[in-house]
C-alpha cells in the first residue's frame, strides 16, 4: 500500500477502530480487483482524509485521481483535512513525498503550514476548503484518536511499563 511499513496501523487494529469509531472506510475496485482504501473521520469542523492508498502496483493509472475526485464531491460539505510525510524532510523517499504532494496542491489543497513529527517522521498538513487548521485543531484529532487507539486501562498499564 501507500504508506511505509513503519507508518501503517496493523490491519487488525485498524479494523477495530473502524468499528468502534465514527469512520468511514471505503474499499475501491475495478470489476473484481481491488484498488486500494479510504478513511475518512468526518467531523463538526472538517473532514479529515486519514488513510488514501492505492496499491503500488496500480499507482499511475489514474486510480488515484478517481478515488480524490470522488472523497471530494462525497465531503464537499466541509473543509477537508489529510497529513502526509514533509515532502521537505530528507528521507530515502523524498521523490515519492514531492509527487504526492503536488497531486494534492494540484486537487486542491493547499499547505497549512502545521506540521507534526511522530517517530521521526515530519508530517505537514493539508487543507481544502473554507478556513483554518491549526495546531490545536491537530491536537484535538490526536486526543479523540486516542481515546480510542489507548483505551484509560492501556495508557496506565504503559505509564507502569
Amino acid at each position: 500500500m501507500a504508506f511505509p511499513e513503519e507508518e501503517q496501523i496493523p490491519w487488525d487494529d485498524l479494523m477495530r477502530l473502524i468499528e468502534e469509531m465514527p469512520l468511514d472506510f471505503t474499499a475501491y475496485y475495478d470489476g473484481e480487483e481491488f484498488i486500494g482504501f479510504t478513511i475518512v473521520y468526518p467531523r463538526k469542523t472538517f473532514n479529515w482524509f486519514w488513510y488514501f492508498a492505492v496499491r503500488e502496483e496500480l499507482r499511475g493509472k489514474g486510480y488515484g485521481q478517481q478515488i480524490l475526485t470522488h472523497l471530494i464531491e462525497r465531503y464537499k460539505d466541509r473543509a477537508n483535512i489529510l497529513d502526509m510525510e514533509s515532502p521537505e524532510q530528507p528521507c530515502d523517499n523524498l521523490e515519492q513525498r514531492r509527487k504526492r504532494h503536488a497531486f494534492y496542491l494540484r486537487n486542491g489543497f493547499r499547505d497549512t503550514y502545521v506540521y507534526r513529527t511522530y517517530d521521526g517522521i515530519t508530517y505537514t498538513i493539508m487543507m481544502m476548503g473554507e478556513g483554518t487548521f491549526t495546531q490545536q485543531d491537530y491536537d484535538d484529532i490526536i486526543q479523540e484518536l486516542q481515546q480510542f487507539w489507548w483505551p484509560d486501562d492501556d495508557i496506565e498499564d504503559k505509564e507502569k511499563g
